[in-house]
Order: C-alpha cells, then structure tokens, then sequence
C-alpha cells in the first residue's frame, strides 16, 4: 500500500483508487489533478480527446472528496474519472459523432452508461474521439483530427474507438466507456496494447439506438481486467429506454474473475476459416494459446465452420448508414467524408426482401454459434489480422466483425509486441450471454502473463521487444 501512496495518482487503477480513497491517503481531487497534468504533458502527441471538462471534473472532484471525508461514498465508482466516446450522449456536452455536420449544442439527457456512472459518483472528464459516426477502423475526422498510436505516433490506433484506447494506453485516466459496432473496442484495444471488452447483446443498455442498431454494444476499455468488469457493473445497471437490453442481472461482474480456468474446453482459429493472418501476428497468438494450454484448458484447433459474414454485415450496415443520412439536410451531408453518402446510396438500393435476406443470415450465424458452442465454452483468435497500419491507410477488423452480428461477449487481451514495436491481441469469444466466462479467462490470463499497463512515451516511435 505505501508503494501506491507514492505512485503518481494518473497511474493507479481504478480499484487501487477506490482503496486508497477509503484509507484518506488520496483525495480525488489529487487524482484529477495528476490525470489533468497527464492529459497535457501526453495527449498532444496522440489526440485521444475531442474535449476535456476540466472545470466540471473539478467541481465534481471536489463534491467526491467531501463524501469521502464523511465516509459516505455514493456508489462503486465515486470520485473515479471515466470518460466517454463521442458517440455517447452526457448531459451538457455536445455529442459530435466525429463529424462537422453535427450540432454542438449540449445534450439534455444522459446516455444509460453515463446515467448509471453519475449515480455512482463518478467524475465525468470528457470525451474521447471518433471516427465520423463511427464508421471507420481508424480514428481520424474533419471535425476532430487525427487520433495516433502511443505506441508509434505515425500509426494508427484503430478504430473507432481510437481515442479511448489510446487514453487508456497513456495513463489519461483509468477507465473509458466505448462503443463496439463491428470490432470499434476490441481492435483499438489489440492495437493500442490494452483491453477491451464487448458485452453480449442487450447487457449493458444504450439509447439512443445507434444507426447499426443491434450490431451495436456499449462496454468497457481499461489497464485491467477487473477494472473492467467494475465498470461492466456499473454501466449495466437498468434503463428502460432500450428494449433490447437484457433483463437486469443484480450482480458484480468481479465475483469469480479469480476462479481459475482448468477444464474449460477452447477452440482456437488463426483465420476463422477464410481469413488471411501475417504470420508474426500468428506466431504471437500461438504462443498466448499455449499459455491457456498450460492453465489446463483443453484446446484444439479448428474452425467454428462459416464462411465470411462481411456481405451479410455490409447490407446491414449500409441500410443503418442510409437512415442515418435520411434526415440530415444536404449541406450537412456535404460537409461529411464521401465514404458516408456512398454507404448510404447504397443502402438506400437494399430492398425488403434483401434486408430480410440479410437478417436471416445474420440468424443463421447466430445458431451455428451457439451450436459450435455446444462442444466449446470459447473461441480464441487474433483480434486483428495485421499490425496497425501507418496514419491515413485504411484498416478493418474482419476477425471481430462475426461476433457482432451473433451478439456473442468478446474481449481482447495483449498478448505480445511485433519485432517493429506494435502491440498484439487475443480475441476470447465465450458463446451467448457467457460475459461472466470471458472476464474470467481474462483474468487468468492476465495473471499468468502481466501485460505492460502502459505504452511508451508518445515522443518515442517505436518499442523493440517481444512479450510471446
């Protein structure tokens, strides 16, 4: 404990804040300060935030410290800053989306997550960036610039939730809400080195619908695992707005995340069956498998038996797009990356009966998952096919993009460096509404093989080494 009284505030865990709170041996308001200085010294070399809300972080700091002082914290997470993807309505900040042809009129209302997290006393800092509307594997717009890899400045770190891993991986701040609508948590995670997670379908509630509908999932990016799973028990909590959201599930999504994995049966799948994998990338992802093997896991190498879901997807999402863009005037279209009114011209030619087409296999896929999963209890990948790409080069995420569609919890966890200084993920699938299953396998990853909780300085451009 001492060693955390002496840490810099900016880079303690959500969890080791909470302890020292309750001891008085740091007040929020000390934390905020330190992740505010961590935030100028190391986010203009990356552009993880569109905005920070310094003055409404402090004053809400400061209420924080002074439940602390009585002893009467007001919920699981007072006086911890998160922040959110500006794809996610908070009260009195604009939602941007990323884009130039949105308002910046502050939002009235609170999204569900960001709800739920001023309840439990939470400091709300700001807001990280996006691609426009969140269409895109990168993280770059007109409206808010390009968002760059710690790792190495000249790459990028996926998308679209970018910004948020990029934040975590810099230490500015320790937990971030993102939003996941075809790998947009899970690969910025890998690319940046962190974790992410993506709830099942419905577990954590979202309003209002996004325009991918329920491809769209709301969750949690952060240095640790159970981090992660504290916000995952936050930003679970109940709302009525969104009526595919899950029956609410009473629970602390840390109960059992040291309960051990022996036994569990794994499949694991370099390419899905159709999926092309640079071999380093490979390589990196063998040697995290053999580490499940050596936790007694019982794993065997094989493909969960579909073909490529990406068309199936593209008519889904491409119809989203199309509704989207249906009511915004045409000046502000204009004002929008060209790629967004192509996907909505597209969309706009789906018919009924091809959309149905498109649900039916989307369908599908979901019942072939959960009969795969009648003989597995999870599904291992790499997160992503290739190391991030340099800025400005587009990039994609076709290994996440399936579980999307079946509505299937997965994660990702680092799992090793490429010789170029880039980080690696492990996707961890568990079958449908198994949230609780990929935390935990998480975790016991996590324990045997500690991942770096940050990336290096953003001033450097490259980290030589090799975790695997």
């Amino acid at each position: 404990m001492n060693d955390l009284i002496m840490s810099n505030p900016a880079d303690l865990s959500a969890t080791a804040l909470l302890a020292l709170y309750a001891r008085r041996d740091l007040s929020p308001v000390e934390t905020l300060d330190a992740i505010l200085q961590r935030i100028a010294e190391r986010d203009p070399a990356c552009n993880a935030f569109r905005f920070v809300d310094a003055d409404g972080a402090r004053e809400q700091a400061r209420a924080s410290e002074r439940r602390w002082q009585r002893g009467e914290p007001c919920g699981l997470l007072d006086g911890v800053p998160v922040s959110f993807k500006d794809l996610l309505h908070v009260r009195g900040w604009p939602t941007r989306l990323g884009s130039l042809a949105t308002s910046d009129t502050p939002q009235p209302d609170d999204c569900p997550a960001a709800a739920r997290l001023r309840e439990h006393g939470a400091v709300l800092l700001g807001k990280t960036n996006t691609s426009e509307f969140g269409t895109k594997g990168i993280t770059e717009s007109a409206l808010a610039g390009t968002t760059r890899n710690p790792w190495n400045t000249a790459h990028t770190p996926g998308g679209s939730s970018g910004g948020a891993a990029a934040a975590t991986a810099l230490g500015l701040g320790p937990l971030h809400v993102a939003t996941d609508g075809g790998g947009s948590i899970r690969a910025p995670s890998a690319a940046c080195g962190v974790f992410g997670f993506k709830p099942g379908s419905g577990r954590v509630p979202c309003y209002p619908p996004a325009h991918s509908g329920t491809l769209f999932h709301v969750g949690p990016t952060a240095r640790t695992v159970t981090d992660a799973a504290l916000l995952l028990t936050v930003i679970s909590g109940p709302d009525s707005r969104d009526w595919h959201a899950l029956p609410y599930e009473d629970r602390d999504w840390r109960t059992g995340l040291d309960d051990g994995i022996a036994g569990l049966r794994v499949a694991y799948s370099r390419t899905l069956g159709y999926l092309p994998v640079d071999p380093e990338i490979s390589a990196l992802c063998d040697a995290a498998v053999r580490r499940l093997m050596a936790l007694d896991t019982i794993v065997e190498e094989v493909d969960p038996g579909f073909g490529n879901p990406a068309p199936t997807f593209r008519v889904l999402w491409d119809a989203g797009v199309a509704r989207l863009l249906r009511d915004i005037d045409p000046e502000r279209v204009a004002l929008m990356d060209p790629a967004l009114p192509d996907a909505a011209a597209r969309g706009r030619d789906v018919d009924a009966v091809a959309y149905l087409d498109a649900t039916e296999r989307r369908r599908e896929l979901g019942v072939a998952m959960r009969r795969f999963h009648e003989g597995y209890d999870l599904l291992v990948t790499p997160t992503l096919a290739s190391a991030p790409p340099r800025v400005g080069e587009p990039w994609s995420a076709p290994h996440c993009l399936p579980f999307n569609l079946t509505g299937q919890p997965a994660a990702s966890v680092p799992c090793g460096v490429t010789r170029a200084g880039l980080p690696v993920g492990l996707q961890i699938v568990g079958a449908s509404h198994a949230d609780a299953l990929v935390l935990r396998v998480a975790r016991a990853f996590e324990t045997m093989c500690p991942w770096p909780l940050w990336a290096p300085h953003p001033s450097s451009t490259t980290r030589q080494g090799d975790q695997a």
